[in-house]
């Protein structure tokens, strides 16, 4: 309620406030004119509200977007308007198919020039509309406490996705009495409990059932819970695409990632299982190899879906049985469900013991081209870390290597976009450490991944970070390439790399870094870079022939018949 008492404050300060009393207390950006009287509101209460200056809007975004993964809370970023907003907009993308909490503020041209075609104007409710879940301009400073608290709601409701608010600067400079708006509440939804024991019944009357987890807004009790539930039926679980976390991968139930580079064992198992329930999981392209372990729209096997968006129930996907429920909402229910007998529980017992088999073999790296093995790194950088390190990366064919040999232990010890986009590595590796610089964060990163932002290099050493980027350096877009083999083996263009030295580069930025052509040589380097005081860099040379950890450039120049 508004009185006599109510101050007097810019659109800025009103903005600012707002963010404040939503409990924001990081925010990235690239500086903009655009949002000037915002930048003055955050340096009045810069020992509140930590401001992350970023070199390039993408590299913000990312940052937000992997800030919104660890915290639960809508990521905050700030961009000017054209290109500031289109370089941010890959984040936008990313935080829609990654289910990640964001808000995206973008500063906008006055409002009495708009429609004009002004310097750098956008119709951004036309550019995000598909994008984001709410896009929206706040032309009225009045109106800011109500639109902050809306968008908190909408980014955090149901399934967590971006919004985008555009401000008009000469909104933002304009003063106004207004009362502010209450922090939000989202209040989840609960699983029905019909539903919930028809569930049950549908499990025991299953011979091979399958558990498939993902989506976003988890939290550490319902990972836990989701465990629990796991173990009490003994049922086998594998991650969506990039999911690895939401389970710990040493739990017994456990069995690998559905996702790019799945084992082809699993997938089978997929195909073969009587049983999928899906939790958070919208069973997309990258977890069901094309669309085709479960048939569109009816699958053959018996599908449990569970899902906090009833529109995406029903999508794709008929369900025979549809669940709308907030994720770690489903995880407690399903905990508390009656466990069956051991003699229920037998029934796939083998089904699921071979099945974790599976995984567990395939952790095993096999030789590599080249005098780098990455399985072997990847193993080796596993076992050394901490149970609670966070390890990032972007696109490209090298995160098959981590995707396989890396063993999360548990919820927000991974930040990887199933948005499949490249650059994200670093980024989300310095979010993590600006969140918890208490624990170790490694990024790996391709050769074409880091250089789309590796520039922010220079914000982990401004803010005095200390992440690790391991560089997996073949020369060439490998993701790319492998398709290129597949479909035109042995004509090559487009795809290779020349690269800079990127030990100098890193250590142009004040970084620590060091190049590594053996494996042997691997593990010292890797102490060394743990030891830095600062962010270091690490190169492997690692031989273009390995395309993957199944494939190489020879092996697929035989299939298709060359010599």
């Amino acid at each position: 309620m508004m009185d006599a008492q109510t101050p007097v404050r810019t659109g800025g300060q009103v903005l600012v406030d707002a963010l404040r009393i939503q409990g924001v207390d990081t925010a990235f950006c690239v500086p903009g004119e655009s949002f000037l009287a915002v930048l003055d509101a955050l340096h009045q209460v810069r020992d509140a509200l930590r401001l992350v200056v970023c070199r390039q809007e993408g590299g913000a975004g990312f940052m937000a977007e992997a800030h919104g993964k660890l915290t639960g809370r809508p990521g905050i970023c700030f961009v000017t308007r054209g290109p500031g907003a289109t370089n941010a907009s890959i984040a936008v993308h990313t935080a829609s198919q990654d289910s990640t909490p964001m808000i995206l503020f973008i500063g906008q041209v006055a409002r009495d020039c708009m429609g004009r075609e002004a310097w750098q104007e956008v119709d951004f409710t036309h550019m995000f509309g598909d994008m984001a879940k709410w896009v929206a301009q706040i032309d009225d400073p009045r109106r800011i406490p109500e639109m902050i608290s809306r968008a908190f709601h909408v980014a955090m409701s149901g399934r967590p996705g971006p919004v985008v608010l555009a401000l008009p600067e000469d909104m933002l400079a304009e003063s106004v009495q207004v009362a502010d708006a209450g922090p939000c509440r989202v209040t989840p939804a609960a699983p029905d409990r019909a539903a919930m024991h028809e569930l049950r019944d549908h499990l025991l009357a299953a011979q091979r059932p399958l558990v498939v987890l993902g989506g976003g807004g988890w939290t550490v009790e319902g990972s836990e819970a989701m465990g629990r539930f796991a173990a009490a039926f003994g049922l086998p679980v594998a991650a969506a695409f990039r999911r690895q976390d939401l389970l710990d991968n040493r739990h017994d139930s456990y069995v690998g990632e559905a996702g790019l580079g799945m084992n082809p064992k699993l997938a089978e198992r997929i195909a073969k299982a009587d049983l999928i329930l899906s939790v958070g999981a919208r069973l997309g392209e990258t977890s069901t190899n094309g669309y085709t372990l479960l048939e569109v729209p009816s699958p053959r096997q018996r599908l449990l879906h569970v899902h906090p968006d009833p529109e995406e129930l029903g999508r794709v996907y008929r369900a025979d049985l549809p669940i709308t429920a907030e994720l770690n909402a489903f995880a407690l229910a399903a905990a508390a469900l009656e466990a069956p007998t051991e003699a229920q529980r037998g029934v796939w017992q083998a089904w699921t013991q071979a099945a974790r088999q599976d995984y567990l073999e395939a952790l095993t790296p096999e030789p590599m081209a080249g005098g780098v093995n990455l399985g072997e790194i990847v193993r080796h950088v596993d076992t050394v870390l901490p149970a609670d390190a966070i390890v990032s990366n972007g696109a490209g064919n090298y995160t098959l290597w981590v995707q396989r040999f890396r063993q999360y232990t548990g919820i927000r010890t991974q930040l990887t976009p199933t948005s499949g986009t490249m650059g994200y590595g670093l980024p989300a590796a310095i979010a993590a450490k600006l969140h918890r610089p208490d624990r170790p964060a490694v990024c790996f990163a391709g050769d074409g991944c880091f250089m789309m932002n590796g520039q922010e290099l220079a914000t982990a050493l401004q803010y005095d970070l200390d992440p690790i980027v391991i560089v997996v350096n073949n020369g060439m877009y490998g993701s790319i390439r492998m398709h290129q083999e597949k479909h035109y083996p042995g004509n090559v263009h487009g795809t290779a790399l020349r690269n800079p030295d990127f030990v100098a580069l890193a250590q142009a930025y004040g970084a620590h870094a060091e190049r590594v052509e053996r494996t042997e040589d691997f593990a010292a380097a890797f102490e060394r870079a743990r030891q830095a005081g600062r962010a270091a860099l690490i190169e492997l040379r690692v031989d273009p022939e390995a395309l993957s950890p199944r494939l190489t450039v020879s092996a697929l120049r035989k299939q298709a018949g060359m010599a």
